[in-house]
Protein backbone atom coordinates (compact mmCIF):
# COMPACT_ATOMS: atom_id res chain seq x y z
CA UNK A 1 0.00 0.00 0.00
CA UNK A 2 2.55 2.55 0.92
CA UNK A 3 4.63 1.40 -2.23
CA UNK A 4 1.47 2.44 -4.45
CA UNK A 5 1.23 5.68 -2.49
CA UNK A 6 4.60 6.47 -2.85
CA UNK A 7 4.06 6.16 -6.74
CA UNK A 8 1.10 8.37 -6.83
CA UNK A 9 3.06 10.97 -5.13
CA UNK A 10 5.52 10.62 -7.22
CA UNK A 11 3.58 10.45 -10.57
CA UNK A 12 1.42 14.21 -9.02
CA UNK A 13 5.07 15.28 -8.64
CA UNK A 14 5.95 15.28 -12.43
CA UNK A 15 2.83 16.54 -13.37
CA UNK A 16 3.13 20.08 -11.63
CA UNK A 17 6.93 19.90 -12.84
CA UNK A 18 6.00 19.79 -16.31
CA UNK A 19 2.59 21.45 -15.57
CA UNK A 20 5.20 24.56 -14.47
CA UNK A 21 7.46 24.17 -17.03
CA UNK A 22 4.59 24.58 -19.93
CA UNK A 23 3.57 27.51 -18.32
CA UNK A 24 6.73 29.51 -18.32
CA UNK A 25 8.49 28.65 -21.01
CA UNK A 26 5.93 27.77 -23.80
CA UNK A 27 5.84 29.27 -27.13
CA UNK A 28 2.62 30.65 -25.87
CA UNK A 29 0.45 28.59 -28.02
CA UNK A 30 -1.78 28.37 -25.67
CA UNK A 31 -2.10 31.08 -23.38
CA UNK A 32 -3.04 34.61 -23.63
CA UNK A 33 -1.43 37.79 -23.22
CA UNK A 34 0.02 38.28 -19.62
CA UNK A 35 -2.70 35.99 -18.34
CA UNK A 36 0.44 33.21 -16.81
CA UNK A 37 1.10 32.52 -13.08
CA UNK A 38 1.95 34.68 -10.74
CA UNK A 39 6.08 33.21 -11.55
CA UNK A 40 5.71 33.22 -15.20
CA UNK A 41 4.57 37.17 -14.74
CA UNK A 42 6.73 37.97 -11.76
CA UNK A 43 9.50 39.82 -13.56
CA UNK A 44 7.11 42.03 -15.91
CA UNK A 45 8.65 45.85 -16.62
CA UNK A 46 11.90 44.15 -15.71
CA UNK A 47 12.84 44.14 -19.55
CA UNK A 48 14.44 40.56 -21.06
CA UNK A 49 17.26 39.50 -19.48
CA UNK A 50 15.19 39.13 -16.02
CA UNK A 51 12.61 37.13 -18.69
CA UNK A 52 14.47 34.96 -20.29
CA UNK A 53 16.44 31.81 -19.23
CA UNK A 54 18.49 28.78 -20.69
CA UNK A 55 15.64 26.77 -19.97
CA UNK A 56 13.16 28.87 -22.40
CA UNK A 57 14.83 27.36 -25.33
CA UNK A 58 13.52 23.48 -24.07
CA UNK A 59 15.31 20.69 -26.55
CA UNK A 60 15.87 23.83 -29.35
CA UNK A 61 20.06 23.06 -29.52
CA UNK A 62 20.84 24.07 -33.14
CA UNK A 63 18.14 26.04 -34.32
CA UNK A 64 18.46 27.10 -37.23
CA UNK A 65 15.71 30.33 -38.07
CA UNK A 66 15.12 32.85 -41.11
CA UNK A 67 14.97 36.36 -40.03
CA UNK A 68 13.40 39.42 -42.50
CA UNK A 69 14.21 43.04 -42.41
CA UNK A 70 14.15 45.98 -44.72
CA UNK A 71 17.23 47.20 -46.77
CA UNK A 72 18.23 50.27 -44.64
CA UNK A 73 18.16 48.12 -41.43
CA UNK A 74 20.00 45.12 -42.75
CA UNK A 75 23.52 46.08 -41.33
CA UNK A 76 22.30 46.76 -37.60
CA UNK A 77 19.71 43.76 -38.09
CA UNK A 78 22.70 41.41 -38.63
CA UNK A 79 24.78 42.75 -35.54
CA UNK A 80 21.80 42.33 -33.45
CA UNK A 81 21.25 38.96 -34.76
CA UNK A 82 25.08 38.38 -34.19
CA UNK A 83 24.54 39.75 -30.59
CA UNK A 84 21.92 37.43 -30.04
CA UNK A 85 23.58 34.02 -30.61
CA UNK A 86 26.70 34.99 -28.56
CA UNK A 87 24.28 35.66 -25.59
CA UNK A 88 22.95 32.33 -26.04
CA UNK A 89 26.00 30.76 -27.87
CA UNK A 90 25.24 27.40 -26.20
CA UNK A 91 22.57 26.90 -27.72
CA UNK A 92 24.61 26.93 -31.54
CA UNK A 93 21.85 28.90 -33.10
CA UNK A 94 22.42 29.84 -36.79
CA UNK A 95 20.37 32.70 -38.28
CA UNK A 96 19.66 33.90 -41.97
CA UNK A 97 18.58 37.64 -42.14
CA UNK A 98 17.44 38.20 -46.07
CA UNK A 99 16.21 41.44 -47.04
CA UNK A 100 12.59 41.89 -47.10
CA UNK A 101 10.21 45.05 -46.89
CA UNK A 102 8.04 45.50 -44.59
CA UNK A 103 5.28 46.92 -46.52
CA UNK A 104 5.33 43.58 -48.55
CA UNK A 105 6.37 40.96 -45.91
CA UNK A 106 3.04 39.92 -45.10
CA UNK A 107 2.20 39.30 -48.50
CA UNK A 108 5.08 37.15 -49.05
CA UNK A 109 3.84 35.42 -45.70
CA UNK A 110 0.74 34.36 -46.99
CA UNK A 111 2.36 33.39 -50.18
CA UNK A 112 4.56 30.58 -48.39
CA UNK A 113 4.34 30.72 -44.86
CA UNK A 114 6.53 27.84 -44.58
CA UNK A 115 9.06 28.50 -46.39
CA UNK A 116 9.07 31.99 -44.83
CA UNK A 117 11.02 34.02 -42.21
CA UNK A 118 10.64 32.47 -38.70
CA UNK A 119 10.92 36.14 -37.42
CA UNK A 120 9.90 39.04 -39.57
CA UNK A 121 9.27 42.95 -39.06
CA UNK A 122 5.88 44.34 -40.76
CA UNK A 123 3.48 46.99 -40.59
CA UNK A 124 0.79 47.72 -38.42
CA UNK A 125 -1.79 48.05 -40.96
CA UNK A 126 -0.89 44.22 -42.37
CA UNK A 127 -1.45 43.03 -38.66
CA UNK A 128 -5.53 41.67 -39.56
CA UNK A 129 -4.35 39.48 -42.71
CA UNK A 130 -1.54 37.68 -40.98
CA UNK A 131 -3.94 37.13 -37.94
CA UNK A 132 -6.58 36.33 -40.55
CA UNK A 133 -4.24 33.79 -42.23
CA UNK A 134 -3.11 32.16 -38.69
CA UNK A 135 0.95 32.97 -39.61
CA UNK A 136 1.29 34.82 -36.56
CA UNK A 137 2.01 32.71 -33.39
CA UNK A 138 0.86 34.25 -30.02
CA UNK A 139 3.59 35.75 -27.79
CA UNK A 140 4.90 33.70 -24.48
CA UNK A 141 2.61 35.13 -21.63
CA UNK A 142 5.61 36.18 -19.32
CA UNK A 143 6.87 37.78 -22.54
CA UNK A 144 3.93 39.64 -23.25
CA UNK A 145 3.20 41.04 -19.59
CA UNK A 146 6.91 42.32 -19.62
CA UNK A 147 6.18 44.16 -23.24
CA UNK A 148 2.77 45.05 -22.04
CA UNK A 149 4.80 46.77 -19.23
CA UNK A 150 7.53 48.14 -21.01
CA UNK A 151 6.41 49.65 -24.25
CA UNK A 152 3.80 52.48 -25.31
CA UNK A 153 -0.15 51.12 -24.80
CA UNK A 154 -1.00 52.22 -28.56
CA UNK A 155 2.13 50.15 -29.29
CA UNK A 156 0.93 47.19 -27.64
CA UNK A 157 -2.87 47.86 -28.09
CA UNK A 158 -2.34 47.50 -32.00
CA UNK A 159 -0.65 44.13 -31.59
CA UNK A 160 -3.43 42.18 -29.74
CA UNK A 161 -6.69 39.99 -31.22
CA UNK A 162 -8.19 37.10 -29.64
CA UNK A 163 -6.60 34.28 -28.99
CA UNK A 164 -8.74 31.09 -30.96
CA UNK A 165 -7.69 28.65 -28.25
CA UNK A 166 -8.47 30.49 -25.00
CA UNK A 167 -11.24 32.60 -26.43
CA UNK A 168 -8.84 35.60 -24.69
CA UNK A 169 -7.36 38.88 -26.08
CA UNK A 170 -3.11 38.16 -26.76
CA UNK A 171 -0.47 39.61 -28.02
CA UNK A 172 0.33 38.32 -31.36
CA UNK A 173 3.26 40.59 -32.39
CA UNK A 174 5.79 42.70 -30.61
CA UNK A 175 6.31 46.79 -31.06
CA UNK A 176 9.12 47.91 -32.63
CA UNK A 177 8.79 51.49 -33.56
CA UNK A 178 6.29 53.98 -34.73
CA UNK A 179 6.18 54.64 -38.31
CA UNK A 180 4.59 57.93 -39.85
CA UNK A 181 5.87 61.05 -41.11
CA UNK A 182 6.11 64.58 -40.36
CA UNK A 183 7.64 67.76 -41.80
CA UNK A 184 11.68 67.72 -43.16
CA UNK A 185 13.09 71.01 -43.74
CA UNK A 186 16.48 72.96 -44.56
CA UNK A 187 16.64 75.69 -42.39
CA UNK A 188 18.52 78.01 -44.77
CA UNK A 189 15.20 78.12 -47.13
CA UNK A 190 12.75 77.90 -43.95
CA UNK A 191 12.74 79.23 -40.80
CA UNK A 192 11.82 77.23 -37.55
CA UNK A 193 8.79 79.93 -36.96
CA UNK A 194 7.93 79.73 -40.29
CA UNK A 195 7.55 76.01 -40.75
CA UNK A 196 4.68 76.03 -38.58
CA UNK A 197 2.58 76.76 -41.16
CA UNK A 198 2.24 75.21 -44.74
CA UNK A 199 1.47 78.58 -46.37
CA UNK A 200 4.66 80.03 -44.92
CA UNK A 201 6.69 76.76 -45.77
CA UNK A 202 5.59 77.34 -49.89
CA UNK A 203 5.91 81.34 -49.71
CA UNK A 204 9.67 80.45 -48.35
CA UNK A 205 10.20 77.26 -51.08
CA UNK A 206 8.70 79.72 -53.72
CA UNK A 207 11.08 83.04 -52.82
CA UNK A 208 14.02 80.74 -52.84
CA UNK A 209 13.32 78.36 -55.69
CA UNK A 210 13.46 75.26 -54.12
CA UNK A 211 10.43 72.70 -54.38
CA UNK A 212 8.31 71.37 -51.60
CA UNK A 213 8.05 67.64 -52.23
CA UNK A 214 4.84 65.25 -51.48
CA UNK A 215 3.68 62.02 -52.57
CA UNK A 216 0.22 63.02 -53.57
CA UNK A 217 -0.26 60.21 -55.37
CA UNK A 218 -0.02 57.80 -52.37
CA UNK A 219 -2.96 56.75 -50.50
CA UNK A 220 -0.86 57.16 -47.61
CA UNK A 221 -0.20 60.49 -47.26
CA UNK A 222 -3.37 61.84 -49.86
CA UNK A 223 -5.41 61.00 -46.51
CA UNK A 224 -4.40 63.94 -44.80
CA UNK A 225 -6.54 65.91 -46.72
CA UNK A 226 -9.62 64.51 -45.69
CA UNK A 227 -7.92 63.42 -42.10
CA UNK A 228 -7.67 67.23 -41.81
CA UNK A 229 -11.12 67.91 -42.36
CA UNK A 230 -12.24 65.48 -39.55
CA UNK A 231 -13.00 62.31 -41.10
CA UNK A 232 -11.88 59.35 -39.14
CA UNK A 233 -11.43 55.64 -39.50
CA UNK A 234 -13.44 53.30 -36.94
CA UNK A 235 -12.09 50.10 -37.52
CA UNK A 236 -13.94 47.56 -40.34
CA UNK A 237 -17.17 45.53 -39.91
CA UNK A 238 -18.06 42.66 -42.42
CA UNK A 239 -15.05 44.08 -45.01
CA UNK A 240 -16.62 47.19 -44.91
CA UNK A 241 -14.68 50.57 -43.96
CA UNK A 242 -16.41 52.01 -40.78
CA UNK A 243 -16.22 56.14 -40.45
CA UNK A 244 -16.68 58.16 -37.74
CA UNK A 245 -19.70 60.92 -38.30
CA UNK A 246 -18.07 63.37 -40.29
CA UNK A 247 -19.02 66.87 -41.13
CA UNK A 248 -18.86 66.60 -45.04
CA UNK A 249 -18.85 70.66 -45.75
CA UNK A 250 -15.86 70.70 -43.23
CA UNK A 251 -13.63 67.53 -44.93
CA UNK A 252 -14.84 69.21 -48.36
CA UNK A 253 -13.31 72.76 -47.06
CA UNK A 254 -10.31 71.10 -46.20
CA UNK A 255 -9.68 69.18 -49.60
CA UNK A 256 -10.31 72.55 -51.05
CA UNK A 257 -7.98 74.67 -49.07
CA UNK A 258 -5.24 72.00 -49.97
CA UNK A 259 -6.23 71.90 -53.70
CA UNK A 260 -6.36 75.56 -53.91
CA UNK A 261 -2.64 75.44 -52.01
CA UNK A 262 -0.91 73.07 -54.95
CA UNK A 263 -2.26 75.35 -57.37
CA UNK A 264 -1.25 78.59 -56.27
CA UNK A 265 2.42 77.62 -55.89
CA UNK A 266 2.40 75.38 -59.16
CA UNK A 267 6.15 75.06 -59.82
CA UNK A 268 6.61 74.79 -56.55
CA UNK A 269 4.39 72.32 -54.49
CA UNK A 270 5.72 68.67 -56.24
CA UNK A 271 4.08 65.24 -56.13
CA UNK A 272 6.64 63.24 -56.14
CA UNK A 273 7.57 60.07 -54.38
CA UNK A 274 9.40 60.35 -50.64
CA UNK A 275 12.68 59.52 -52.37
CA UNK A 276 13.03 62.23 -54.34
CA UNK A 277 13.46 64.05 -50.66
CA UNK A 278 16.84 63.03 -49.65
CA UNK A 279 18.57 63.46 -52.74
CA UNK A 280 17.01 66.87 -53.25
CA UNK A 281 18.53 68.15 -50.08
CA UNK A 282 21.89 67.29 -51.56
CA UNK A 283 23.66 69.85 -52.91
CA UNK A 284 27.50 69.10 -55.01
CA UNK A 285 29.27 71.75 -56.65
CA UNK A 286 27.97 70.43 -59.98
CA UNK A 287 24.51 70.06 -58.96
CA UNK A 288 22.81 72.34 -56.38
CA UNK A 289 20.02 70.95 -53.96
CA UNK A 290 16.32 71.82 -55.34
CA UNK A 291 14.32 71.02 -52.18
CA UNK A 292 13.52 72.93 -49.19
CA UNK A 293 10.99 71.25 -47.55
CA UNK A 294 8.99 67.84 -47.64
CA UNK A 295 7.01 65.17 -46.16
CA UNK A 296 8.78 62.16 -45.45
CA UNK A 297 9.04 59.59 -42.64
CA UNK A 298 11.84 58.61 -40.09
CA UNK A 299 13.24 56.09 -42.13
CA UNK A 300 14.76 58.50 -43.72
CA UNK A 301 15.89 60.83 -41.77
CA UNK A 302 19.85 59.60 -41.66
CA UNK A 303 19.66 60.35 -45.29
CA UNK A 304 18.65 64.10 -45.05
CA UNK A 305 20.37 64.50 -41.84
CA UNK A 306 23.56 64.00 -43.33
CA UNK A 307 23.06 66.32 -46.22
CA UNK A 308 21.66 69.08 -44.21
CA UNK A 309 23.89 68.57 -41.56
CA UNK A 310 23.82 71.38 -39.85
CA UNK A 311 20.40 72.92 -41.47
CA UNK A 312 18.25 69.96 -41.16
CA UNK A 313 15.18 70.79 -39.85
CA UNK A 314 12.59 68.40 -38.67
CA UNK A 315 8.87 69.30 -36.77
CA UNK A 316 5.19 68.11 -36.60
CA UNK A 317 2.99 68.40 -39.76
CA UNK A 318 1.77 72.19 -40.00
CA UNK A 319 -1.23 73.96 -39.80
CA UNK A 320 -3.31 74.63 -42.75
CA UNK A 321 -5.41 77.62 -43.47
CA UNK A 322 -8.97 76.47 -43.98
CA UNK A 323 -11.56 79.12 -43.98
CA UNK A 324 -10.17 81.39 -42.14
CA UNK A 325 -9.18 79.05 -39.64
CA UNK A 326 -5.94 77.47 -39.52
CA UNK A 327 -5.87 73.97 -38.63
CA UNK A 328 -3.47 71.20 -37.77
CA UNK A 329 -2.81 68.86 -40.30
CA UNK A 330 -3.91 65.51 -39.00
CA UNK A 331 -1.96 62.22 -40.56
CA UNK A 332 -1.88 58.57 -40.64
CA UNK A 333 0.16 56.92 -38.20
CA UNK A 334 1.28 53.57 -37.91
CA UNK A 335 3.62 50.85 -36.06
CA UNK A 336 6.22 48.72 -36.97
CA UNK A 337 6.23 44.95 -35.38
CA UNK A 338 8.23 41.79 -35.22
CA UNK A 339 6.17 38.70 -35.94
CA UNK A 340 7.03 35.08 -35.23
CA UNK A 341 5.96 32.75 -37.34
CA UNK A 342 3.67 30.01 -36.22
CA UNK A 343 4.55 27.53 -38.57
CA UNK A 344 8.17 27.77 -37.57
CA UNK A 345 10.48 24.88 -37.02
CA UNK A 346 11.88 26.30 -34.11
CA UNK A 347 9.10 28.40 -32.12
CA UNK A 348 10.55 29.02 -28.67
CA UNK A 349 13.98 30.41 -30.21
CA UNK A 350 11.60 32.27 -32.80
CA UNK A 351 10.07 34.13 -30.26
CA UNK A 352 13.01 34.97 -28.07
CA UNK A 353 14.76 36.02 -30.61
CA UNK A 354 11.70 38.52 -31.70
CA UNK A 355 11.22 39.37 -28.14
CA UNK A 356 14.93 40.49 -28.30
CA UNK A 357 15.05 42.37 -30.99
CA UNK A 358 12.23 44.42 -30.09
CA UNK A 359 13.94 44.82 -26.72
CA UNK A 360 15.01 48.21 -25.08
CA UNK A 361 18.78 47.58 -25.92
CA UNK A 362 18.10 47.15 -29.62
CA UNK A 363 15.57 49.74 -29.67
CA UNK A 364 17.97 51.98 -28.91
CA UNK A 365 20.63 51.04 -31.23
CA UNK A 366 17.53 51.80 -33.92
CA UNK A 367 17.31 55.26 -32.64
CA UNK A 368 20.58 55.66 -32.53
CA UNK A 369 21.90 54.33 -35.84
CA UNK A 370 18.38 54.83 -37.70
CA UNK A 371 16.28 57.30 -36.18
CA UNK A 372 13.41 55.22 -35.80
CA UNK A 373 11.52 55.87 -33.37
CA UNK A 374 10.93 53.65 -30.12
CA UNK A 375 8.05 52.16 -28.77
CA UNK A 376 9.82 51.52 -25.20
CA UNK A 377 9.30 53.84 -22.77
CA UNK A 378 12.66 54.02 -21.44
CA UNK A 379 14.09 54.78 -24.62
CA UNK A 380 11.31 57.31 -25.17
CA UNK A 381 12.49 59.14 -22.02
CA UNK A 382 16.17 59.18 -23.03
CA UNK A 383 18.63 61.62 -23.70
CA UNK A 384 19.25 60.23 -27.27
CA UNK A 385 15.49 60.82 -27.54
CA UNK A 386 14.98 64.23 -26.86
CA UNK A 387 17.81 65.31 -28.23
CA UNK A 388 16.87 63.64 -31.50
CA UNK A 389 15.04 66.88 -34.00
CA UNK A 390 13.06 63.73 -36.37
CA UNK A 391 11.74 61.37 -33.73
CA UNK A 392 10.85 64.49 -31.53
CA UNK A 393 8.63 65.79 -34.44
CA UNK A 394 7.40 61.85 -35.08
CA UNK A 395 6.16 61.40 -31.54
CA UNK A 396 4.58 65.11 -31.86
CA UNK A 397 3.19 64.37 -35.01
CA UNK A 398 1.83 60.82 -33.18
CA UNK A 399 -0.93 63.48 -31.28
CA UNK A 400 -2.51 64.26 -34.72
CA UNK A 401 -2.44 61.32 -36.15
CA UNK A 402 -4.94 58.48 -37.05
CA UNK A 403 -4.01 55.15 -35.86
CA UNK A 404 -2.92 52.73 -39.24
CA UNK A 405 -4.50 49.35 -38.23
CA UNK A 406 -7.50 47.40 -39.13
CA UNK A 407 -8.24 49.60 -42.22
CA UNK A 408 -10.28 48.66 -45.35
CA UNK A 409 -9.29 48.89 -49.51
CA UNK A 410 -8.28 52.82 -48.82
CA UNK A 411 -5.24 53.37 -50.33
CA UNK A 412 -6.27 53.17 -54.22
CA UNK A 413 -9.67 55.59 -53.16
CA UNK A 414 -7.53 57.70 -51.20
CA UNK A 415 -4.68 58.07 -54.47
CA UNK A 416 -7.02 58.86 -56.82
CA UNK A 417 -8.22 61.71 -54.06
CA UNK A 418 -4.75 63.19 -54.26
CA UNK A 419 -4.29 63.10 -57.92
CA UNK A 420 -7.71 65.01 -58.33
CA UNK A 421 -7.02 67.76 -55.71
CA UNK A 422 -3.46 68.35 -57.72
CA UNK A 423 -5.18 67.90 -61.04
CA UNK A 424 -4.55 70.99 -64.04
CA UNK A 425 -8.48 71.07 -64.65
CA UNK A 426 -9.64 70.87 -60.93
CA UNK A 427 -10.98 74.45 -60.49
CA UNK A 428 -10.70 74.62 -56.56
CA UNK A 429 -12.88 78.10 -56.81
CA UNK A 430 -15.72 75.38 -58.80
CA UNK A 431 -14.72 72.31 -58.36
CA UNK A 432 -17.48 69.73 -56.51
CA UNK A 433 -15.54 68.44 -53.40
CA UNK A 434 -18.27 67.16 -51.51
CA UNK A 435 -18.94 65.33 -54.76
CA UNK A 436 -15.74 64.04 -54.80
CA UNK A 437 -15.98 62.41 -51.52
CA UNK A 438 -18.74 60.98 -51.76
CA UNK A 439 -17.34 59.35 -54.78
CA UNK A 440 -14.18 58.07 -52.28
CA UNK A 441 -16.28 56.62 -49.59
CA UNK A 442 -17.94 54.84 -52.43
CA UNK A 443 -15.27 53.40 -53.98
CA UNK A 444 -14.02 52.15 -50.42
CA UNK A 445 -17.26 50.34 -49.97
CA UNK A 446 -18.04 49.52 -53.13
Amino acid sequence: MKKIIALVLAAMMLVAVFAGCGEDSSSGSGSGSGSGSGSSTANAGKGFDANVSAEDFGSETGAKLKVWGPDAYIKLLTKQCDDFKKKFADQKITIEVVPQSEDTAATMMQTDAKAGADVFGFASDQFSNLINAGILSPINAKYAADVEKTNDKASVDISKSVNNTTGKEALYAYPETGNGYFLVYDKSVVSDKDAGSLETILKDCKDNGKKFIMDVGNGYYACMFIFTGGLRLEGTKDNKQLFNKYDEDEVAASMKAFSKLMHEYKGTFMSDAVTAIPSGFTSTSSRPSKVGAGIDGNWDTAGISKALGKNFGASKLPTINIDGKDTQIYSMYGYKSVGVNANSKYPRTAQILGYYLASEDCQMQRAKELGWSPTNLNVIESDVVKNDVAISALLEQSKYSIPQANVGPIWDPFKSLGNKLLADDTDPETFDFAGLLDQVIQNING
